[in-house]
C-alpha cells in the first residue's frame, strides 16, 4: 500500500465515487462499490477490529462508526454542504495513524474515550462520502431516496468487508505465524496513514486550505460550477471520441468514462457546422487528453464540458476556455484513473 501511494499518488484520493446512475437501485451499487474501493475506510475498520479482538465489542464500535458516517452523509448531502475534500481525505488518513498508535501503545482499558473517537472519525468519513456523492450530480427530485440508497450500499460494502477481514485474518494467522503479532499490522496502519497524508498535502498544493466555492465562477464567456449532471451507469468506453450531429450518443459509455477521469464535451444539436468542426478538432486532438464529445438533445447551452467534479458551460463556443478547463482537470491528482 505504501509503495502504491508513492508510485501512484492518485491512490491517496480514496473517496472517489466513479460512475453515476439514473435509478435509486443504482445508487445502492455505487455505495457498495465505493466502500469496497475505499482502502482508507477499510483500513480504519480493520484497525478497529484488531483493537477490539472480541466480536461483541467490534460490533459496537463498528456500529458507532457506521452511525457517524451515516449522519453526516445524509445531513451534509441534503443540506448541500460543501466541504474541502482535500482536508477530509487528510483527516481520514490521519485516522489510520490514530488507530495504529493506540494499538502500538496499548489496548484501551476504558473503551469510552476510544468509542467517542471512533464516532468522531465516522462523522468525518461521512463528510467525505457526502462530498463525493454530491459530485455525481444529484437530481433535485428523488434526492432523499438516492442518498438513503447510497448509504445502504455503503453499509452493505462495509459488512462484506468486515466478514472478509475476519475470514482472511483467520486464514493468514493460521499459515503465517508472524501475523499473530498485531503490532506489525498497527505499524502498517501508522505508515500508510502518514504517507497518504503527506502525498495529499504535496500533490494538492494550495488546495489544502482553499475554501470550497459553492458559487459559480465566470471565466471569459463561460461559467464554471460544481457538477450537477448525472450520466447513467453501465456500458464501456465509447467506440469513438467524437459523435457527429444526428448520431446517437452512448450515455452509458459517457457515464463509464467520467469515472475514469475523462472530460465529456456536449454541444447543442443546432451548432453551426464550422463550430462543430472546431469542437471535433479539439476533442480528437491527442494533446487535449482524455476527452470525448457529442450532441446533447434539449441542451440550451451552446457547449458544455463536464468532469467528475466540475462543469463549464458556454453560451458561445470558446475553445480556449474548454482547453483551460481540461488542463486544470488533468493537473488535478483526482483525474488520474485507478491502476
Amino acid at each position: 500500500m505504501i509503495t502504491c501511494l508513492v508510485v501512484a499518488p492518485g491512490v491517496a484520493w480514496a473517496h472517489g465515487v466513479g460512475g453515476s446512475s439514473d435509478t435509486v437501485g443504482g445508487f445502492v451499487w455505487l455505495g457498495t462499490k465505493h466502500m469496497l474501493a475505499g482502502w482508507d475506510h477499510l483500513l480504519f475498520v480493520g484497525g478497529i477490529l484488531l483493537l477490539a479482538r472480541e466480536v461483541r465489542r467490534a460490533a459496537k464500535l463498528i456500529s458507532l462508526f457506521a452511525l457517524g458516517h451515516s449522519v453526516t452523509l445524509f445531513t451534509a448531502t441534503i443540506a448541500d454542504w460543501h466541504v474541502n475534500p482535500v482536508l477530509v481525505d487528510i483527516v481520514v488518513a490521519l485516522s489510520l495513524v490514530f488507530v495504529g498508535v493506540v494499538g502500538l501503545l496499548a489496548r484501551p482499558k476504558n473503551w469510552t474515550w476510544f468509542a467517542a473517537a471512533v464516532l468522531g472519525f465516522g462523522l468525518v468519513h461521512g463528510l467525505g462520502l457526502s462530498t463525493r456523492l454530491q459530485e455525481l450530480g444529484l437530481p433535485s427530485d428523488g434526492l432523499i431516496p438516492r442518498v438513503l440508497a447510497f448509504n445502504i450500499g455503503v453499509e452493505i460494502g462495509q459488512l462484506v468487508a468486515v466478514v472478509g477481514m475476519f475470514m482472511l485474518g483467520d486464514v493468514l494467522r493460521h499459515y503465517v505465524p508472524r501475523l499473530r503479532d498485531a503490532r506489525l499490522s498497527h505499524g502498517v496502519l501508522v505508515a500508510a496513514g502518514l504517507v497518504a497524508a503527506a502525498v495529499l498535502v504535496i500533490t494538492a498544493g494550495g488546495d489544502v486550505l482553499r475554501p470550497v466555492q459553492a458559487q459559480a465562477e465566470t471565466t471569459g464567456g463561460c461559467e464554471v460550477r460544481n457538477r450537477t449532471e448525472a450520466f447513467p451507469a453501465g456500458g464501456s468506453h465509447p467506440l469513438k471520441d467524437f459523435f457527429e450531429p444526428g448520431e446517437t450518443v452512448p450515455e452509458t459509455s459517457f457515464g463509464h468514462v467520467i469515472g475514469d477521469g475523462f472530460v465529456i464535451v456536449q454541444y447543442a444539436p443546432g451548432l453551426p457546422a464550422d463550430q462543430v468542426a472546431q469542437l471535433r478538432e479539439f476533442v480528437t486532438d491527442p494533446a487535449s487528453g482524455r476527452v470525448v464529445g457529442g450532441p446533447a438533445l434539449n441542451q440550451s447551452e451552446t457547449v458544455k464540458a463536464v468532469n467528475a467534479y466540475r462543469t463549464v458551460t458556454c453560451d458561445i463556443l470558446d475553445v480556449d476556455a474548454l482547453r483551460q478547463f481540461t488542463r486544470d482537470w488533468f493537473d488535478d491528482p483526482r483525474s488520474k484513473p485507478a491502476e
